[in-house]
C-alpha cells in the first residue's frame, strides 16, 4: 500500500481589492522614472492588497500599529476563507482535523495563527499544530514536511496547511529603490492544503491533486543575507539583493538531481513543474538553468501576472491552476519548488 500522503483540497483567498501595477506607481512613486520603470517592468498586472485611502499626496503612512493589526485581520479573514474553502471541497468538518500547520512572514503574533484559526473555525482542543514564522516565500514546503510525517506515523489522520501572507502589512513607504524593489512585487493571499494520510477515511480526491512522495532542500549560505527583513523606524522592511536571480539558478540543479537521483527518476520523467512566482529574473533564471520552456513555468507566470509574488502561497494558487486545467493523469509526476530566505530552495516530488 502506497503509505504517502495525499492532497484532497486547495483553498485560495485574496482581499478584494485589487490594484494595477499602473494605479500602484502612482500611489508609491508618482514622479521617479526609476521607481516607475520597476513598477511598469515586472511581468505584473496586478495584486490584490489591503491598503489604507490613498490622500492627496498618494499612500499614507501606517503605524506599526496598523501593518500588525492588518496582519491579524489578514489570518482571520483571508486565512479564514481559504480554510472555509478547502474543507467545503472536501466535505470535511474542522474537527475531523488532527494536525494544523500554519505559515506567515508578514507580521509576528503571540498566540499565532493556529490559535486564531482554531477559535475561528471550532477545530478540536486537542489538536496538534505548528506555527512556522519567518521562513518566507519557501515556507509552504518547510510546513508541509512536518504534515506529511505525521500523516505517514498517523495514517488515519487528516491535516491541514494554511500558508497567509498579508504582504501589505511588511511595506515601507520611502524613496529608495531598494523599497520600491519590494513594494512592486508583493501581493497579499492565503492559500490551505488540506491533506489525508494513506488509511483516512475520507473520499478519495480529485485526479487533479498530487500525492506528497519526498523534499529534498539547498541552503545557500553564500547567499545568507540577500533576503532579509530590516527594520526601518521599528517597522518591517523586506530587502532582496539583486543578485538573488543569479544565486538561486546556479543552484538550483543540484537539490533537483538528488531528488531524483533518490526516486531512481530522469528529468525527461517529470510531467509538471509548480515553481514560486518570485519574480520574472528569478523565473528566467530557474528555466535557464534548469532547461525549462515557458509552457513548463505557465502557471508560475500566470500567478506572477495575476497576484504577484504572493510569497509561500503562490506554489499552491500554481497547483490549483494545473489541477483546475484538467491536463494531469494518474502516474504523472510534478516537482513542487519555491525560493526563500537563507538563501534556500525547498522541492518536493509529486505523483498523481
Amino acid at each position: 500500500m502506497n503509505m504517502n500522503p495525499r492532497i484532497l483540497a486547495l483553498g485560495t483567498a485574496v482581499p478584494e481589492t485589487s490594484y494595477t501595477q499602473e494605479e500602484l506607481v502612482r500611489l508609491f512613486g508618482a514622479g521617479n522614472p526609476k521607481i516607475t520603470r520597476l513598477f511598469l517592468s515586472s511581468h505584473i498586472r496586478k495584486r490584490h492588497l489591503t491598503m489604507p485611502t490613498p490622500g492627496p499626496l498618494g499612500m499614507p503612512e501606517e503605524s506599526v500599529e496598523e501593518l500588525l493589526a492588518k496582519h491579524r485581520t489578514g489570518i482571520l479573514r483571508e486565512g479564514g476563507r481559504a480554510v472555509e474553502q478547502a474543507l467545503q471541497q472536501a466535505a470535511v468538518a474542522p474537527e475531523q482535523i488532527d494536525y494544523l500547520v500554519c505559515v506567515t512572514s508578514t507580521g509576528y503574533l503571540c498566540p499565532g495563527a493556529t490559535a486564531l484559526l482554531i477559535d475561528q473555525h471550532g477545530f478540536r482542543q486537542d489538536i496538534h499544530r505548528i506555527d512556522v514564522v519567518g521562513m518566507g516565500c519557501n515556507a509552504a514546503l518547510n510546513g508541509l514536511q512536518p504534515l506529511v510525517q505525521f500523516l505517514r506515523y498517523r495514517p488515519e489522520a487528516l491535516g491541514m496547511l494554511v500558508c497567509i501572507e498579508t504582504c501589505s502589512a511588511a511595506y515601507v513607504n520611502n524613496d529608495q529603490i531598494g523599497t520600491a524593489v519590494v513594494n512592486s512585487l508583493f501581493g497579499d493571499a492565503a492559500a490551505a492544503a488540506l491533506l489525508a494520510g494513506p488509511k483516512a477515511a475520507v473520499s478519495g480526491n480529485d485526479v487533479g491533486l498530487p500525492v506528497l512522495e519526498d523534499f529534498e532542500s539547498q541552503i545557500i549560505l553564500e547567499a545568507l543575507h540577500t533576503m532579509r527583513f530590516d527594520l526601518d523606524h521599528g517597522k518591517l522592511s523586506f530587502f532582496l539583493d539583486r543578485d538573488i536571480p543569479y544565486f538561486l539558478g546556479a543552484n538550483c540543479q543540484k537539490p533537483v538531481a538528488r531528488l531524483l537521483e533518490r526516486q531512481g527518476l530522469k528529468k525527461r520523467q517529470i510531467d509538471h513543474w509548480l515553481v514560486h512566482s518570485g519574480g520574472r529574473k528569478v523565473i528566467d533564471s530557474i528555466k535557464m538553468n534548469l532547461d525549462l520552456s515557458d509552457h513548463d513555468v505557465r502557471h508560475t507566470l500566470n500567478i506572477l501576472e495575476e497576484y504577484g509574488n504572493i510569497s509561500s502561497c503562490s506554489v499552491l494558487f500554481s497547483m490549483r491552476e494545473l489541477a483546475r486545467e484538467g491536463t494531469v493523469r494518474p502516474g504523472d509526476r510534478g516537482i513542487l519548488m519555491a525560493m526563500g530566505p537563507g538563501a534556500a530552495i525547498e522541492l518536493a516530488l509529486l505523483r498523481w
